[in-house]
């Protein structure tokens, strides 16, 4: 356990007290850590700062696994002085300053994409156990469902569902069907587009024949709101009032941006996260359940993943269809290694593989396309940003 910590965040961190704490010693009596990744000039995560603080200190007095947790910094601060004055106003360490190298490695290991975020990670596995720990903080201020791993689909989701019809219906509507899990909100533009195209895709797949079935987990910032933009859907719907549901099942898939769909296979497992992306590459819904592809062609509407993750792209001078295949065949047996060994890990692949023409896309999305949008209190806490 202790090798693994050393591996992950190096052999010392730093406290408050600018005293240095040894990862090794620690590690030997934790079986959960928090990733903390923000930044001392961001509001958010000033806000955040202050509950996590409360949680933390709650814990640790009167929790019986008060010992089980740690909680790192890991910071995206550039000037040092103001990484040591937020510093002295946590009760945990961080990660030193100077150690960017790390701090990069895992914010590409979790894939972050906002701050601020908490990952909480098994100290003895490394393996992500929830990714929305912002979640955990507002919905379980004492702690009693420590260490928050994750539980079944249909555990989660168990409860009323809603047609737009305002009849109801229950999980068994599920059992036996790939099912799209739906995370938008009227307010949100690109979650308007994308719903357009899912109504089709959804009507396509069903006429086909599949057993295909779409949830819809609603960010909207009132019942009328979700009222509207739900009539617009011929698919089910968690209640707009089940506030509880709808930030479990956030915490479930580790939401941070909308719109997000996730897709599941019959019994419930993951088929990907990356809904959004294929039904946008797959109009007519020919790769249906659209299971992670090893390699893929870099496009307009999939370039947004070059800014999630590590990403290999080899570009090829190619200006016709069917150029791009000698390419797709020659990593197509890398990715597929690595996609199989970090399967059988049951971990995500941490690099993404594309091939890219002259013409595969247009000029690629800058990294401010992904802007945060500040929601309401209620669900400002799960980090969700609006993905445009």
């Amino acid at each position: 356990m202790s090798e693994l910590l050393v591996n992950l965040l190096g052999e010392r961190l730093v406290n408050s007290e600018k005293a240095e704490v040894d990862v090794q010693a620690l590690g030997s009596k934790l079986s959960l850590v928090g990733l903390y990744f923000g930044c001392s000039l961001n509001g958010p995560c000033k806000q955040f700062n202050a509950s996590l603080c409360e949680f933390y200190s709650k814990f640790k007095k009167s929790s019986e696994h008060k010992d089980k947790l740690e909680i790192v910094f890991v910071s995206s601060d550039q000037d040092q002085k103001h990484w040591q004055d937020f510093l002295q106003e946590m009760q945990w360490p961080a990660l030193p300053f100077k150690d960017r190298h790390k701090k990069m490695k895992l914010w590409n290991k979790y894939k972050v994409t906002s701050i601020p975020s908490l990952v909480f990670v098994d100290a003895a596995t490394g393996k992500v156990l929830c990714r929305n720990g912002l979640l955990v903080v507002r919905d379980d201020p004492k702690g009693l469902e420590f260490p928050w791993g994750p539980k079944p689909f249909a555990e989660v989701v168990a409860g009323p569902l809603l047609r737009n019809n305002r009849q109801t219906t229950d999980i068994s509507s599920l059992e036996g069907h790939y099912v799209g899990v739906y995370f938008s909100a009227h307010w949100c533009p690109p979650c308007r587009s994308l719903t357009r195209v899912l109504v089709e895709s959804y009507r396509t797949v069903k006429e086909s024949g599949q057993k295909f079935e779409m949830v819809f987990v609603s960010a909207d910032r009132s019942e009328e709101s979700f009222q509207q933009y739900f009539s617009e859907m011929p698919w089910l719907a968690v209640p707009y009032s089940d506030e509880a549901r709808r930030s479990r099942l956030n915490r479930l898939f580790g939401i941070q941006g909308i719109p997000t769909l996730i897709l599941l296979d019959t019994e419930g497992h993951m088929i990907t996260r990356q809904g959004r992306v294929e039904v946008l590459n797959d109009p007519e819904c020919r790769l249906f359940p659209w299971h992670p592809r090893p390699v893929l062609e870099l496009s307009e509407s999939n370039a947004v993943q070059l800014h999630e993750g590590p990403c290999l792209v080899l570009f090829v001078d190619a200006e016709e269809e069917g150029e791009l295949e000698p390419a797709k065949e020659l990593i197509q047996p890398i990715a597929e290694k690595i996609m199989a060994k970090y399967k059988a890990k049951e971990e995500e692949t941490p690099l993404l593989f594309f091939v890219a023409g002259e013409n595969s896309c247009a000029p690629l999305p800058p990294e401010s396309s992904i802007s945060p949008t500040i929601l309401p209190p209620a669900l400002s806490a799960g980090g969700i940003m609006e993905l445009s």
